[in-house]
């Protein structure tokens, strides 16, 4: 005879209160540790981390987040995207512990182990909650795809790979080669 097994729903209140050094996201109410990143991955998030701040920074455009920061969309949907871009205009969603609202841009450098979560369900979660720009970074193709939302759909606003230029709808004016991206 098989058994039923609970998954205990988990709120961000619940999220908050655990102590043990690890790294989580909640999807759908279900709590999902998230494993430390490569070195690639690192190397990248540096690198395009700085790049989006300096350009952002000069421009006063609003505030550049890395993770871990934690995004709280509602209680059961609660993530640390590798970046996080927030408006000047939209600044009252960052408090002290976490970002409590919809950021206007989202970066995740993918890993093996995260392409289906990254590519497909918290895209997902991201167009729900009206993410307006949703960049995908993929370490082994050397690849960056730039996603906007237009009319409750993300829609392909630039792709790269390898070489060229990484433009963003919702950073106005960014131009970013890729070989600074990747280290080529």
């Amino acid at each position: 005879m098989a058994s039923i097994i609970e998954t205990k729903r988990v709120t961000y209140d619940d999220y908050v209160k655990i102590d043990d050094n690890n790294r989580y996201e909640i999807f759908h109410g279900e709590l999902r540790m998230v494993p430390a990143p490569s070195t690639d991955h690192q190397s990248i998030s540096i690198n395009l981390g700085s790049l989006l701040w300096k350009y952002v920074k000069e421009k006063k455009l609003g505030k550049i987040f890395e993770a871990p920061t934690d995004v709280v969309f509602n209680d059961d949907e609660v993530f640390q995207p590798d970046i996080i871009f927030i408006k000047k205009e939209n600044l009252g969603i960052i408090r002290k512990n976490a970002i409590h609202g919809i950021p206007d841009l989202i970066v995740e450098i993918l890993s093996p182990s995260s392409t289906f979560y990254d590519t497909a369900e918290k895209k997902e979660v991201y167009r729900k909650y009206g993410v307006r720009e949703y960049w995908l970074v993929f370490p082994e193709e050397k690849a960056i795809e730039v996603l906007s939302l237009e009319n409750g759909s993300y829609f392909e606003y630039c792709k790269v790979k390898q070489k060229g230029l990484v433009k963003s709808k919702t950073l106005d004016g960014l131009e970013i080669n890729v070989t600074n991206i990747f280290d080529l």
